[in-house]
């Protein structure tokens, strides 16, 4: 093996022995995110507790052991109603999927990678939080409080060594969001050539490569940072 296929194979090992639990992994990201974290080498747990009951995620995690890397990736589908129609239940159902799992994955998750000074922990987030969007207020507020939580969490274990940061993502291909009857409809289409530069959706797997990224030790300088992920959509 020459050198450049050294280096080639040394990217693609990127996450080798490393033990990484993924929540919600038969939703949203979760099986290309499984597909190309393993094809760099680690070792997923791919979990697919929906995290409403409150032991959930103290279970989950203490049944996983030895964990490198947590990724908190929770999503149910979006509700469109307006602001003034959307009601309490529509609030309650997004926060308990996607909010209040997520303390409880970091207070389980976050005190033996103190203990040991190393670990990360990655949010798969969204950026509905960064801009506003119609119809889209009980969702957006959610992946807001995602995206506040993950950032101070980041700054706050920072000193210990371990490393909190979230991706925010939109027009990113998965079939939680974009499902095919969405892509192939023709509105959806136009509004992607008016909203995004790149004209596109950003593939699966461009997207689950850079959490690959985030997830490994040449992603170590990175702290309490949400990292925008929207094909070339710039947040304002």
């Amino acid at each position: 093996m020459n050198a450049s296929d050294q280096r080639i194979d040394t990217a693609l090992r990127s996450l080798a022995g490393k033990r990484i639990l993924l929540t919600h992994a038969d939703r949203f990201m979760g099986p290309v995110l499984v597909e190309v974290l393993r094809e760099h080498g680690a070792e997923v747990i791919a979990d697919t507790d929906p995290l409403l009951d409150a032991d959930a995620p103290a279970r989950i995690i203490a049944a996983a052991g030895h964990l490198d890397v947590l990724i908190a990736a929770l999503a149910i589908p979006a509700a469109t109603s307006s602001a003034v129609d959307a009601g309490e239940d529509e609030w309650r159902e997004a926060f308990a999927a996607m909010v209040d799992p997520l303390p409880r994955l970091f207070r389980a998750a976050l005190p033996p990678m103190i203990a040991r000074r190393s670990g990360k922990i990655l949010l798969m987030g969204s950026a509905s939080a960064l801009r506003g969007m119609k119809r889209a207020s009980t969702y957006s507020a959610a992946r807001g409080a995602q995206l506040a939580y993950a950032q101070s969490v980041g700054i706050e274990v920072a000193p210990h060594n371990v490393q909190v940061n979230a991706i925010a993502q939109n027009f990113v291909d998965n079939p939680t969001y974009f499902p095919p009857e969405v892509q192939a409809n023709p509105r959806f289409q136009e509004r992607l050539q008016r909203e995004v530069p790149l004209g596109r959706l950003v593939g699966a797997r461009e997207d689950a490569e850079f959490a690959a990224f985030l997830c490994s030790d040449a992603a170590n300088c990175f702290v309490g940072q949400i990292f925008p992920v929207c094909g070339s959509w710039v947040p304002r």
